[in-house]
């Protein structure tokens, strides 16, 4: 059984991790990441392999709480270089930094925005080589 491979990023009031190897895992080490995910709010999106949840976490932590919910995984850190010091304006994610949307949003709103802040939402996809 393969090791699921975390990479985490914290975030402003977030974090974000990617399952580099998802595709890799069983269905049940998925359903495991996923009820994680689920118990603390947040949301797992399968199209980017990333789940981001709502709450300032360390990433020290974050690997004490692998060990107890999902053993069988290795976890590394993403240490962002910059992140955007603007806040969304609208919709679902209002008030929350351009650097805190999931991977899935930006990428929609780099299909369907039109808006003031284009060249901060592309500048975040540059950033995250998305």
């Amino acid at each position: 059984m393969k090791k699921a491979h975390f990479i985490f990023t914290k975030l402003a009031n977030s974090f974000s991790v990617h399952v580099q190897n998802l595709e890799e895992l069983s269905v049940e080490q998925i359903q495991e990441i996923q009820t994680f995910v689920s118990a603390r709010k947040g949301v797992f999106d399968f199209e980017t392999y990333t789940f981001a949840i709502q709450k300032k976490i360390e990433f020290r932590d974050f690997i004490s709480l692998m060990k107890l919910t999902i053993a069988n995984s290795t976890c590394e850190e993403n240490i962002l270089k910059t992140q955007q010091k603007e806040k969304v304006e609208f919709g679902k994610y209002k008030g929350m930094f351009y650097s805190e949307l999931p991977d899935s949003y930006l990428l929609w709103l780099k299909s369907n925005y039109r808006g003031k802040n284009r060249d901060i939402i592309d500048a975040e996809i540059s950033f995250r080589t998305l």
